[in-house]
């Protein structure tokens, strides 16, 4: 976490001697001093910089401070600045009238008492400091609410879509069982078996999904880790994708090491992350494209990478992909699916330390993303 900034202040007097004598009074932690030696000089630095306080001199060539004040006081960046004046000179009424009249908090007397200075620059530096932590809060405030927003439009749109999805295989169900009751002894019975079967796989993939993103969310997966070679949960991925990549006539080439690489991990999860990368290229991916599927060593992790020739992702939305409930239009025809995919690849992923990154993407010319994995060597 990065320091805060420091709380800036302005001293201003024509001799160096009583700027040093100042700053040297004023310094602590978490605090810059201004210095300038001119009116001129101090609105100079005013233009570039916000401070807590400013201590001005009031006997001073040219522009004196009480000129310098008044120039405060009119314009809108330093109108709120408390401005306290510092005077070797006469004390009286009619000066203090001016200096209050001219914007001043306070007016000290030289030689300066140094404990009543600390004392009262304390206090506008503490509220300074405390006004910047209402603005950051409130300004946080703002950011968590426009993420609220946004998440809940997500999640509106997703339950919309889940609605959606589950209803298609009910209604298959029901169509597929009204058929089947008049024509029990048809030879197209097996037809209308086969394709409930196929809305049987899909409506349980999804709902899988589903209870997957709420334990990982809810804490309530737990790996089962053990040490496996890469290549044993690779092959495992490829046989529970093969039919979808079959299905749409895709040409998939896979590199494998000839040395194994060994993880420390949940196999069956490993599988499931590679599965899902395999299937969501094939879904994207017209008919007869290509998949790439590669591991290879990286230092201290193993390196899984699945790129394809599909219809890639808009530059505009790459920042989605990996966001639950967030859905990104890859153009018509894409398959069926509650588009959490990506999302629980992640969790999957970080559960076992590892991370996982969109490498490239261009429409029309497909996507790569890459998985990398501690190594448990």
């Amino acid at each position: 976490m990065s320091a805060p900034d420091p709380v800036k202040f302005l001293l201003v007097d024509d001799l160096d001697e009583n700027l040093l004598a100042l700053e040297a009074l004023l310094r602590r932690d978490g605090l810059e001093c201004l210095k300038a030696r001119s009116g001129d000089e101090a609105l100079e630095l005013l233009l570039v910089h916000d401070v807590a306080l400013a201590l001005l001199d009031v006997q001073m060539p040219g522009m004196d401070g009480f000129e310098l004040a008044e120039f405060l006081r009119g314009n809108e960046r330093t109108r709120h600045v408390p401005i306290i004046f510092l005077t070797a000179g006469s004390a009286d009424a009619q000066r203090r009238f001016r200096g209050y009249e001219a914007g001043a908090v306070d007016f000290l007397q030289k030689p300066i008492d140094a404990g009543i200075l600390r004392s009262k620059s304390n206090v506008f530096f503490d509220l300074y400091e405390q006004r910047r932590q209402i603005v950051a809060q409130r300004d946080e405030l703002a950011r968590l609410t426009e993420d609220l927003r946004l998440a809940d439009r997500r999640k509106n749109a997703f339950l919309g879509m889940v609605g959606h999805e589950l209803r298609n295989p009910i209604m298959a169900f029901g169509a597929g069982l009204h058929l089947l009751k008049r024509r029990a002894d048809d030879a197209g019975a097996e037809q209308v078996r086969e394709r409930m079967d196929r809305q049987i796989r899909h409506m349980t993939r999804l709902i899988e999904d589903l209870l997957d993103v709420a334990r990982i969310d809810q804490g309530k997966i737990v790996l089962r880790t053990e040490h496996i070679d890469l290549a044993d949960a690779v092959a495992l991925a490829i046989e529970l994708s093969r039919p979808q990549i079959d299905a749409q006539g895709h040409r998939l080439t896979v590199d494998l090491p000839e040395a194994p690489i060994w993880l420390q991990a949940d196999q069956a999860r490993i599988a499931q992350v590679v599965s899902n990368l395999l299937s969501n290229a094939a879904k994207y991916t017209p008919a007869g494209g290509a998949i790439h599927l590669s591991v290879r060593r990286e230092g201290a992790y193993a390196a899984i990478e699945v790129a394809d020739t599909g219809v890639g992702i808009p530059r505009e939305m790459q920042g989605q992909v990996f966001e639950l409930f967030a859905q990104v239009d890859r153009g018509e025809g894409q398959s069926e699916g509650l588009g959490i995919g990506l999302a629980l690849v992640r969790q999957l992923v970080t559960l076992h330390g590892g991370v996982i990154e969109l490498k490239e993407s261009a429409v029309g010319q497909g996507s790569t993303f890459l998985v990398l994995l501690p190594c448990a060597d």
